[in-house]
């Protein structure tokens, strides 16, 4: 959801905090237009992420609830190269694209991020994005560490201005991150007022 974190997508680099570097798209340009949105379906943690730790964000459209997110205005060319890069290769080719935009969900491999997933549409033009292929209530749940949640949390106050305490309440009750994170802890950690 962070414009900066985007930016190590399209222009390649490693994001503050994090432990991997990327490589980019191959058309750099920053994003035509880019509004916060609220999709059907729902965040959760699970699995352990490599340039994180902790558990990493997925989205499952088919559950009840509201996930917040950020849409960007970016070329299908540019779109394939980031999925490319969340799926363990790098930049180079286009997605098939016509199986999502026709029935909304195109698995695309096994793999954490290799399902494609169409929730909609904004101003007639597809909203797209990728998740696991599995359900939550598939999912091995993990929690989150800091680190990542600072990142989200940076994402939710750049695209819907939302205060520190309210993306604590939101990010603290996600399955995955709920029972492990309190709105309190999380806060503190949000705001550099303890080490965790």
């Amino acid at each position: 959801m962070h414009t900066g974190r985007l930016a190590c997508y399209l222009r390649g680099g490693r994001p503050p905090e994090g432990e991997r570097d990327y490589p980019g798209c191959r058309d750099a340009r920053p994003p035509e237009r880019t509004v916060p949105v609220r999709l059907p379906g729902l965040l959760y943690f699970a699995l352990e992420s490599r340039t994180w730790g902790g558990g990493m964000a997925f989205y499952d459209p088919r559950r009840r609830g509201t996930a917040a997110g950020r849409a960007y205005l970016l070329t299908a060319g540019q779109f394939s190269d980031i999925a490319a890069q969340e799926m363990g290769g790098g930049p180079g080719a286009d997605l098939d694209l016509a199986t999502v935009l026709r029935t909304g969900r195109d698995p695309q491999g096994p793999g954490r991020y290799q399902t494609l997933v169409c929730p909609g549409a904004l101003d007639g033009v597809p909203v797209l994005t990728f998740t696991a292929p599995w359900t939550l209530a598939e999912a091995t749940l993990n929690a989150p560490r800091a680190r990542y949640l600072r990142n989200l949390a940076a994402g939710l106050a750049d695209a819907h201005g939302w205060s520190a305490r309210r993306t604590a309440a939101y990010l603290s009750t996600r399955p995955g991150a709920a029972g492990h994170w309190t709105v309190d802890a999380l806060l503190a950690a949000l705001t550099g007022r303890t080490g965790a």
